[in-house]
């Protein structure tokens, strides 16, 4: 507290002071980013006990054990600084190689760069080019960081949607339609997250070919690419496009082979654009995890079998949630392609949110509503069957007779 002196005594006596409180001055955009309806269902499940998951979106198997070994060994080589800005060298090759291979495409290293995670690249496609002016077309109900990552940097979000009784397919036609002077790019997320749909080749080129006719880009989202459950030939837009001059290719190894805290992601495009996107890079994150980029190396280039293995055990228990599913009054089921999800929808009236919460609350059964996925889905809630058959079994043990009471 300071002083201050008395005049009449010459004595100091003590003066009040008011200070003001300083408040964090936040970009005005970060009004742009909500409170994801995700990690609000999962906080609330961390105060209660006996919760049964269907809510996290990471894989609950274990990673291989080839590729814990890498990680070791590189740790104890001393592999523990900076590599190259746009990745460890070996692992740019392997995945030229690994992808070059698998969708007949020549590739280079120039062609790759390597980040943390495909949020990461994510982030690097959006922030770079969203603009006041420019539109982007997203699906109603995507994966809930494009359209604040858009709107953060001042882009327009316009949204296609794809509905239940659809099995939540993309109606090409309906994204040429959205399509006008000012769309810029296109987010096309393939297997789809919350949806677990995957489109097919004839859907994929239709868009890819109606892009590069009108220069709009194409920010594939592709984590997913391996979880594919009824038919290997998969879409990517590396094999259905005629060039990588708008095409921007972004996955990672967190799903296909269990390690989404390894953070390790890739983008692929044109040599001109990876040299842009290396300059942002480098002011974000520099470079992913060292030692995750030996173990992404053994990922790729060691027995492939873990894979598959992995594929069945999520194709297994997909089937097993499409039965529960259709067992379960008031939601109506579809069986969706890949990733490890299910998104069925609710009667057209029903509030997801509400009934997620209450569901929560009375059964233990924690889903995420899919108001947090789009805002055409808010009769929808995404289940996630990252886990055993016998924990889906027990969840819906409890769901099924807890809807049935419900009077909407």
């Amino acid at each position: 507290m300071a002083e201050a002196a008395n005049h009449e005594t010459g004595q100091s006596r003590p003066r009040k002071v008011k200070y003001r409180k300083n408040k964090a001055s936040w970009n005005p955009a970060m009004q742009a980013i909500p409170v994801p309806g995700i990690r609000r269902m999962v906080n609330m499940a961390a105060t209660m006990k006996d919760v049964i998951h269907l809510s996290i979106g990471q894989p609950d198997l274990p990673t291989p054990k080839h590729v814990i070994d890498a990680y070791i060994d590189a740790l104890n080589a001393g592999q523990t600084g900076y590599t190259m800005d746009a990745g460890l060298p070996e692992l740019l090759v392997a995945l030229r190689d690994y992808y070059g291979k698998r969708y007949n495409r020549k590739l280079t290293r120039d062609n790759i760069l390597i980040t943390s995670g495909a949020t990461e690249a994510m982030y690097l496609a959006i922030s770079a080019t969203s603009a006041p002016g420019r539109q982007f077309i997203v699906t109603d109900p995507s994966f809930l960081l494009y359209a604040p990552l858009i709107r953060m940097n001042g882009g327009e979000v316009k949204f296609v949607p794809t509905r239940a009784e659809n099995d939540h397919q993309l109606d090409p036609d309906e994204v040429i339609r959205a399509m006008g002077s000012r769309t810029f790019a296109l987010i096309l997320n393939n297997p789809n997250n919350p949806t677990g749909a995957v489109y097919p080749r004839s859907t994929v080129e239709t868009i890819l070919e109606e892009c590069a006719y009108r220069g709009i880009q194409v920010y594939a989202d592709e984590v997913y690419d391996h979880l594919i459950f009824d038919d290997d030939d998969f879409a990517s837009v590396l094999n259905c496009s005629m060039d990588l001059d708008n095409i921007m290719c972004i996955s990672s190894f967190s799903k296909t082979y269990s390690m989404a805290g390894l953070r390790v992601g890739w983008v692929i495009a044109s040599q001109a654009a990876i040299k842009s996107l290396r300059r942002y890079h480098m002011f974000t994150t520099s470079v992913a995890n060292t030692p995750s980029q030996f173990a992404g190396v053994a990922a790729l280039t060691g027995d492939q079998q873990c894979v598959q293995d992995m594929v069945n055990i999520y194709r297994e228990r997909r089937d097993k949630t499409v039965e529960l599913i259709e067992q379960t009054p008031h939601m109506t089921g579809y069986k969706p392609g890949g990733a490890f999800f299910a998104f069925p929808a609710l009667p057209p009236h029903v509030d997801g949110s509400d009934l997620a919460l209450r569901m929560l609350k009375e059964t233990g059964v924690c889903v995420v509503p899919g108001d947090a996925f789009g805002e055409e889905s808010t009769n929808a809630v995404r289940i996630s069957f990252s886990t055993t058959c016998e924990k889906l079994e027990q969840a819906f043990d409890r769901i099924i007779p807890w809807m049935a009471k419900q009077q909407f």
